[in-house]
C-alpha cells in the first residue's frame, strides 16, 4: 500500500536540511508486511492507541501539533521493548495490550527510513506523562493539525482500513 503527497521541509526534516532538495520532494509511506525489516534497520515504533473506543493522541510541549504515540528505538532496544516505553512515557498507559501491525517505510527524495506501526488496546493510564507530552487527547477521528500528517495519516488510515 502506497501512499504518496507533498511535504515541505517544515513538515518532515529528518530525511535532510537541504531545503532546496526537499522543498517539494514526495513522501511516499509504504506499508510492509510485518517483520520484513531486520530489526536493526528500524528507527521509530508507531503506536495506533485506542482506549475505550477512542484514538489517543498527544501533543508534544515543544509543538501545537497531534500525532499518535511514537519515537525512537533506542541503542540495544528492541521495538516491542520501545512501543512499550513510548505508550507509557507519552501516554501514561500501564496496561495495554500491544499487537505488532506491520512495518512502514518512508521516502523522500533519496531519503528511506523505517519504522514499525503497533495496535494497543489501553486498559489503564495515569496521569502521569513524559515531560515531553504536554497533552493527551481521546478523538474518534484524526486531528487536522498533525506533526507528521504524511506519515501519520497514512498509517491512520491503515488502522481504519483493518476495522
Amino acid at each position: 500500500m502506497d501512499i504518496s503527497v507533498k511535504f515541505t521541509i517544515q513538515a518532515w526534516n529528518q530525511i535532510s536540511t537541504d531545503p532546496i532538495t526537499f522543498a517539494m520532494a514526495v513522501v511516499k509511506t509504504r506499508i510492509l508486511p510485518a517483520g520484513s525489516i531486520e530489526e536493526s534497520r528500524l528507527l521509530y515504533v508507531v503506536i495506533g492507541a485506542r482506549e475505550d473506543r477512542q484514538w489517543i493522541f498527544v501533543r508534544h510541549a515543544d509543538r501545537e501539533t497531534w500525532e499518535m504515540p511514537a519515537g525512537h528505538i533506542e541503542p540495544g532496544e528492541t521495538a516491542d521493548r520501545a512501543a512499550e516505553r513510548e505508550l507509557l512515557e507519552e501516554t501514561g498507559a500501564t496496561g495495554a495490550a500491544l499487537e505488532h501491525l506491520c512495518d512502514y517505510e518512508v521516502t523522500a527524495g533519496a531519503g528511506r527510513e523505517y519504522g514499525r506501526l503497533y495496535r494497543a488496546e489501553v486498559l489503564h493510564r495515569t496521569d502521569r506523562l513524559e515531560h515531553e507530552i504536554a497533552e493527551v487527547m481521546l478523538s474518534g477521528e484524526l486531528p487536522e493539525n498533525l506533526t507528521y500528517p504524511e506519515v501519520q495519516s497514512a498509517l491512520f488510515h491503515y488502522f481504519c482500513n483493518l476495522e
